[in-house]
This record gives C-alpha cells, structure tokens and sequence, in this order.
C-alpha cells in the first residue's frame, strides 16, 4: 500500500528525445550541404582554370556560371540550416532544463506525500493513513464477509527511559520498535504510530482468534528483544490489546477503542495481550 516515487512524464521525456533526434538529423543534412558547396567550389575553380587558358567556350562559361549560382544557394542553405540548429540546440537545452525541473517537482510531490501520511520519526504510516486503510479494510470487510482485527500497543514502563536516559535513547527505542514492527507486518497489513509510545496495528482478512493470537505473541517476541543502543542494552516489553471486526464493533472508532480499553487491561495484569470483552 505504499506509494511508488512518480517520475517524469513519457509524454515529455519522448519530446526532448525527438528533439535531441532531429537535431542530429539536421546537424548530418548540414555537413552534407557543406560538402556539396566545397565540392561545387571546387569544379567552379577547376573550370574557371580551363576557361582561362582557352577561347569561345561560351557553353562551359554558361555552365560555370549556373555551378557558381548553385554554390550560393548550396552555401545559403547551410546558413539557414546553421540557424535552424542553433534554434533546436536551445529548444533541446530548454527541454532537457524542464526534465530537469519536473523531476524535481515530483520528487518533491512524493516527499510532502509521504510527510502527510508518514511520521516524521519512525517512518511508519501515521494515524491519518491508518484511517484510511482501516476504513477501505472495514468495506471490504463488509463485502466479503471477512473479519479483521485491530491491535492497540503500548510500551510498558516507557517514560521511565525518557526520564534516566532522555529523549535521544526514548527515540532510538522508538525507532527500534517500529523497524521490529515493520518487519512483523504482513503485506496487507498496517502499522502505524499513533502517538508517544503507542501503536495501531491492523490485521486484515484475520481468521481464527488463534491466528490473531499467533500475530500478537510474534509481535510481542519481536519488540521485547533486547535493544542495542550506545548505553548500552535495553528490554522493553508491549501491552497489545486486541478488537475483532465485527464481534467487538462496525466503525473504525468502536474497534480502536475496544482494543485501547483491552491494552489497559493487558497492562494491568502483565498478561502481555488481551481481547476486548
């Protein structure tokens, strides 16, 4: 569900080659000119030569004088095809200067995207995404007749980081957390922050309750390893709560806060997990 970086349009790109193309093509016809206006030159001196040492050659003197009128049609074309290629140089150049240009945008479309849907910290999607896949999910939900299920997750015990070993480690083990998350997440599967310590998980096309119970141990097993940071190692452990479309509600809002009231009861009996009641 994540968005490819968009490039420059064909349509663009196909227009700066053509140009580049006749450019190349008039670049060759000049050349070609050119040779046939030093080879015309050439002939006219030749025959201006032969005329000079001989008399009444009146035809040839028609001739030469025709050749020297072609000369300077030949030499006016490579003038005006001289012209013709500057100009194509610097539409080329403007093109290639817009390429340019609308790469940079792009790449700049696609990083304010992914800042809008993103958190700025973890990387992960943020709430407003997760919203969205949840609702798309809850639809097809509804359709198919599957069910679904969200995950809340909260770290235990994670202001204590902040408070003995600051900000800087609470993020590193944010960080960490969320790579771990990341690599739990199944492909149609979303996981997002959703503020400080805490996480949503969504489990779409979820199945039995065993298999949701498989995922949240997984993702328990994956988070509470030990953390590798500069101080040092840290263990840090999550409390999941577990809603299930449609048994513990039909909207988005009903599943989120089941499964916010099923982490605290997880928390309050450190049992690691709990499904909402």
């Amino acid at each position: 569900m994540k968005n490819e970086p968009g490039s420059v349009t064909p349509d663009v790109a196909a227009h700066a080659k053509a140009l580049t193309r006749v450019l190349g093509q008039s670049e060759q016809v000049k050349l070609l000119v050119e040779e046939c206006a030093d080879e015309l030159s050439s002939v006219n001196l030749a025959l201006k030569e032969e005329v000079a040492g001989q008399k009444q050659l009146s035809g040839i003197e028609d001739a030469l004088e025709k050749t020297e009128a072609i000369e300077g049609k030949v030499l006016e074309a490579a003038d005006k095809l001289s012209v013709v290629n500057q100009a194509l140089e610097v539409e080329v150049e403007a093109r290639h200067v817009l390429e340019e240009r609308l790469a940079e945008l792009t790449q700049e479309e696609e990083a304010a995207r992914h800042a809008a849907f993103h958190d700025a910290l973890t990387g992960l999607p943020n709430r407003a995404l997760f919203d969205n896949r949840l609702a798309h999910a809850l639809a097809q939900a509804r359709r198919r007749g599957w069910s679904l299920a969200v995950m809340f997750m909260d770290l235990d015990d994670f202001k204590k980081i902040n408070d003995v070993h600051g900000h800087d480690v609470g993020d590193a083990v944010l960080k960490t957390v969320a790579a771990r998350l990341q690599e739990s997440t199944r492909a149609d599967d979303t996981v997002c922050r959703h503020g400080g310590d805490e996480f949503l998980y969504l489990l779409v096309a979820s199945g039995e309750v065993g298999d949701v119970t498989h995922v949240a141990e997984k993702i328990a097993r994956a988070i509470a390893a030990p953390c590798r940071l500069d101080i040092g190692e840290l263990r840090i452990s999550p409390s999941i709560g577990i809603s299930i479309f449609p048994k513990d509600g039909a909207t988005a809002f009903e599943l989120i806060k089941r499964a916010d009231a099923a982490m605290y009861e997880a928390k309050r009996n450190r049992s690691g997990h709990a499904f909402a009641r």
